[in-house]
């Protein structure tokens, strides 16, 4: 799941950093016209930074490997879409920030360790992750059964799937069962748990005797909401949490339809990582003492709690 859904390329980030406060514009009628964003301006992080207190846990540091501990760093590639997970407020050229920032900084400092990062586009971070490019990986990657077979997680939040149309469309309300989405066009992010749930269903439709739904997949959520904005599709499949906060812009002129699927959601590790077990205990120590919770208040997502981290828990049915 990125967020995500949504890209960090550097060539498209200072759209991004847009997105939630975007007014746009068609200047072209096809799939590939150009578009323009009019009276549009970053969305400014919170200020609050309930990071800074943090301090190292000797007994959860322990549990890291050595040679992690003697280097004190460790590689992490993320995905840099849009609040509250992981955005530009000052552009690309700034550091982003997001509850998926603060969280990955705050598990460091629990560790005493120093994360080098890098921003990379969402489809790429996992199989990075597999050829050791990467540590650990950031993108609101939603655990799966399909992930799980070659990929180890650790859990921080509960997000999910949801749905979204362009403000004031009242052809489809909160959408329980995809085949309410037959006869439309829907609009996702490509290599996400959204492309992959539309294409495995893609079927329910003949079964139903309607009209297939089309699928138009997306590398960047920028695209995602132009295409919307535009009618060249009529709902986006994105993160609960990613559209929640995109309806609550006035300037993004969406409308959150709810929640259709909850997915856990953590840290990424190539499989048979010895990250792991450091990782969670930082996330449970971050829990209990409360820094975790002045997190998610901060981005707004306290809905998405978890009571404790977990390795790897089945994807939710």
């Amino acid at each position: 799941m990125k967020l995500p859904v949504l890209r960090g390329r550097k060539r498209g980030a200072a759209v991004l950093a847009l997105l939630p406060l975007l007014a746009l514009t068609a200047c072209g009628s096809g799939d590939t016209g150009p578009t323009a964003a009019v009276g549009a301006q970053a969305s400014p992080a919170p200020t609050d930074d309930p990071v800074a207190s943090v301090r190292k846990v000797d007994s959860v540091a322990a549990l890291l490997p050595a040679d992690v501990r003697r280097s004190g760093t460790l590689r992490i590639g993320s995905s840099i879409g849009f609040p509250p997970g992981a955005y530009y407020p000052n552009g690309p050229d700034k550091a982003p920030a997001g509850q998926d920032i603060d969280l990955a900084d705050a598990v460091a400092k629990v560790l005493g360790v120093r994360l080098q990062r890098q921003d990379a586009s969402f489809e790429t971070i996992l199989p990075a992750l597999g050829s050791g490019k990467y540590d650990v990986g950031t993108g609101n990657f939603g655990v799966t059964t399909e992930r799980l077979r070659t990929i180890d997680f650790v859990t921080y939040i509960n997000d999910g799937q949801g749905f979204a149309v362009k403000k004031g469309d009242t052809s489809i309300e909160k959408v329980t069962d995809l085949t309410q989405l037959c006869g439309l066009t829907v609009g996702t992010g490509a290599g996400t748990t959204f492309e992959t749930t539309l294409t495995a269903q893609q079927g329910v439709c003949a079964d139903a005797g309607k009209k297939p739904y089309e699928v138009k997949v997306y590398s960047e959520n920028a695209a995602t909401l132009t295409a919307l904005q535009q009618g060249r599709i009529d709902v986006i499949m994105s993160t609960i949490n990613g559209l929640r906060y995109q309806a609550s812009q006035p300037a993004s002129q969406t409308a959150f339809l709810g929640e259709y699927h909850r997915l856990d959601v953590g840290f990424a590790f190539k499989k048979g990582s010895p990250l792991t077990e450091a990782f969670r205990a930082a996330v449970n120590e971050l829990i209990k003492d409360g820094t975790y919770a002045r997190i998610l208040e901060k981005w707004g997502t306290s809905a998405s709690a978890i009571e404790t981290s977990r390795i790897n828990p089945p994807e939710h049915t």
